[in-house]
């Protein structure tokens, strides 16, 4: 048995290791000798290797037998292992025989060596497939990986890092999201001025029923004394937490690579929080004075969608800023804001370089303002169009086509959009925002003008009357009127050829855009009257006076409710269908089977309702997971009063109330994300949101800006 030293064998094992080896070598020697014919010369005692004198350098051969025959005596241990290492490639004539020495050998080491040539051959065995691939191939191999995956394939090593951070398979993340990257940064405008506020008409309080019509608020409303409107209101989740700080753990920002994302935040931005609404703290960061850094910068599609991924976060944690705009003495409105809608403008208009992003908000005051965001500015007033309060607006600039059966215009539609109205005075007003002039006013209507939506070149409104009228756009030419509603209709939504209306009777109606025929119904729907709804194929979300959302399929039927009783769908809200033969010339796949293929539905929507138990009276099904929960969770977390706005997202629904509270839910699973409170002090009246921010306007006059991009850099996402 070999007993090691600290040299890696004892000098016993050295002198028998000698011998065995000299044996060995000697018997090779003789055995070469007799078969040339020749003496060997003395090997060296360093190599081994026999060499003639009489032979050049480049004439040396190795003998089969050449191997050393004797070595000094302070030569030990590893010395002697390193001096075999060429000798044992020698005298095999195979792999088979090395394989068998070098096994001897190893039988002849300690654990401890064994251990570390263990650990120094692991990576000679290892074999990397994707990285030996083409770059072609190991590309497609990654296309089915998750951003998570990807990540962690970037540190497995440089070939990975290499092809985990390529811009094809960041960018198709981010476009299967809808993600953009802005390849311009917007340059500060100048501020335009303000207009003149008309004053406000007083009114007599009067009761109402609410499922009727929702442009009623302005009979029952105090005119409003905006306190506070135009201050600065900066907090991260609630009032306990700094609002420097960020909502994610910074270890687990530096961990995914994000910490590049974050704007340092000076001392001159926190000194800053006293200031008034005209220089608020959040120009410090986002759009509102960072130097960005997207400008003249390749698109960096890894950099945008981590950027979205933290945006999430902060969603899901409610890390937010919020910020008033400024009120009626700093040229806000002078009353209630009844609606808002977020737009941005195409690059290229008034000289401006890149797109920017406004918010315009319709008052009791009867005008509509339309605010520069990166400012917190009035851009511009647009008065004098209703006599009464303005209810709902719209921009669009998706225009038919003269070739889509619409007529010729005299001139060309501005890129700018289209501005639409619709006030309690029975008016819709279209004003061309590029060429800052009215194109038409339609009075159509015999009530309130209570909403309307543009889309894919069709204007549609609806009204206390009980109709819906579509009209082309821009021509603005009637097309249909639906009169199947028996209650107000109080809000629509238009995509494609889809017309979803929502209405005080407690029913939801899908038409054909265009044939005007009735798709389907869906009677009791809520348990009362429908204030307001948002359809994103095939997913629609609605909120009622019953103070509850509800968001399903419109095709399945399936989805979740904020009201534990609505536990199953009962036969009663089962769509109520029109005859088949209307059907066959619709051509919308609204429901499984009719017309051509159906709505794409997600996974988490496809359950059926009888494949999922039965719960007992203390619990709640979320029927897009079928996941079981306490109805009291439930009870908390709706709202507790009416459901006036609602908006859809890809990845969150937001509702507002009447209660003064703004609500964040996830949009497939119905569990409540966030509760933004503490921003208004009257009754939410409109809600609106993109990925960087909610925005919020109300009784109070008050408009509030839920920034959940405070310090991070977003200057090149598309909002």
């Amino acid at each position: 048995m070999i007993s090691p030293n600290d040299n890696g064998f004892s000098d016993a094992d050295i002198k028998g290791l000698k011998l065995a080896f000299s044996q060995h070598c000697s018997t090779a020697n003789e055995a070469t000798s007799l078969e040339l014919g020749t003496a060997l010369p003395p090997a060296n005692y360093r190599t081994g290797l026999h060499f003639n004198k009489g032979v050049s350098i480049h004439e040396q051969r190795i003998t089969p037998g050449g191997i050393w025959m004797e070595s000094p005596a302070d030569v030990k241990g590893k010395g002697i292992a390193r001096s075999l290492d060429w000798h044992l490639a020698t005298m095999a004539s195979n792999d088979r025989e090395r394989e068998e020495i070098t096994y001897k050998l190893l039988e002849c080491l300690p654990r401890s060596v064994l251990a570390s040539l263990q650990r120094r051959m692991t990576p000679l065995l290892q074999f990397d497939v994707v990285g030996a691939l083409p770059t072609e191939l190991s590309l497609f191999i990654f296309t089915y990986l998750p951003a998570a995956s990807l990540l962690a394939c970037s540190l497995v090593s440089k070939r990975w890092h290499t092809l985990a951070t390529d811009q094809v398979l960041w960018r198709r993340l981010c476009y299967s999201h809808g993600w953009e990257w802005r390849t311009d940064v917007a340059a500060p405008t100048p501020w335009d001025g303000l207009g003149d506020a008309d004053p406000a008409d007083a009114v007599i309080r009067e009761e109402r029923d609410e499922d009727e019509g929702m442009g009623d608020e302005e009979e029952d409303e105090d005119e409003g004394s905006g306190e506070g409107a135009g201050d600065v209101i900066d907090f991260i989740g609630d009032d306990s937490v700094d609002w420097t700080s960020m909502p994610m753990n910074i270890d687990d920002i530096e961990a995914q690579g994000l910490s590049h994302l974050l704007i340092p935040i000076t001392s001159a931005a926190l000194s800053s929080s006293s200031t008034s609404a005209i220089t608020p703290i959040s120009r410090i960061t986002s759009q509102h004075g960072v130097l960005p850094r997207s400008a003249h910068l390749a698109p960096d599609y890894k950099l945008l969608h981590q950027t979205h991924v933290l945006l999430h976060n902060r969603f899901c944690q409610g890390a937010y800023r919020r910020r008033i705009l400024p009120g009626a003495d700093a040229g806000g409105h002078s009353a209630a804001v009844y609606c808002l809608w977020l737009w941005t403008y195409p690059a290229g208009l008034d000289g401006r370089s890149a797109p920017l992003q406004v918010l315009f908000t319709g008052s009791k005051d009867r005008t509509v303002r339309e605010w520069d965001l990166r400012t917190d500015r009035v851009r511009r007033v647009v008065g004098e169009l209703h006599d009464s309060s303005v209810l709902s607006l719209c921009v669009s600039s998706d225009f038919a086509k003269s070739g889509d059966g619409e007529e010729a215009l005299g001139s060309e539609p501005s890129r700018a959009g289209f501005l639409v109205s619709g006030g309690s005075d029975r008016r819709v007003v279209v004003w061309d925002l590029g060429k800052d002039r009215l194109v038409k006013v339609l009075q159509d209507h015999l009530d309130s003008v209570l909403c309307v939506r543009v889309d894919s070149g069709r204007l549609v409104t609806c009204s206390k009357d009980r109709t819906v009228r579509t009209y082309g756009f821009p021509s603005l030419k009637p097309q249909f009127v639906f009169r199947a509603h028996r209650a107000a209709v109080n809000a629509v939504s238009v995509v494609g050829d889809v017309i979803v209306s929502g209405s005080g009777d407690r029913s939801i109606r899908v038409w054909n855009a265009n044939t005007g025929a009735l798709i389907s119904t869906f009677e009791e729907h809520h348990a009362r009257g429908i204030a307001s709804i948002e359809f994103k194929p095939p997913y629609l979300l609605s909120g009622s006076s019953d103070m509850h959302l509800r968001m399903f399929d419109i095709a399945s039927s399936q989805g979740w409710s904020t009201n534990p009783e609505v536990n199953t769908i009962p036969s009663s809200t089962a769509p109520t269908l029109t005859s088949s033969t209307s059907h066959a010339q619709d051509n919308i796949a609204m429901i499984p089977g009719q017309g051509m293929a159906p709505f794409f539905l997600h996974s988490s929507l496809t359950r059926s309702m009888s494949d999922t138990p039965r719960p007992d009276a203390n619990t709640v099904v979320c029927h897009a997971c079928g996941s079981h929960g306490l109805a009291a969770r439930r009870e908390q977390e709706r709202h507790t009063h009416l459901v006036r706005s609602v908006a859809l997202g890809e990845e969150f629904a937001v509702s507002g109330s009447y209660d003064l509270t703004i609500k964040v839910w996830d949009r497939k699973t119905g569990t409540l994300v966030a509760d933004l409170n503490g921003g208004h002090t009257g009754r939410i009246f409109c809600v609106g949101f993109d990925c960087t921010k909610i925005v919020s306007c109300g009784e109070d006059q008050r408009i509030c800006v839920w920034d959940f991009s405070h310090g991070i850099d977003t200057s090149f996402i598309k909002l």
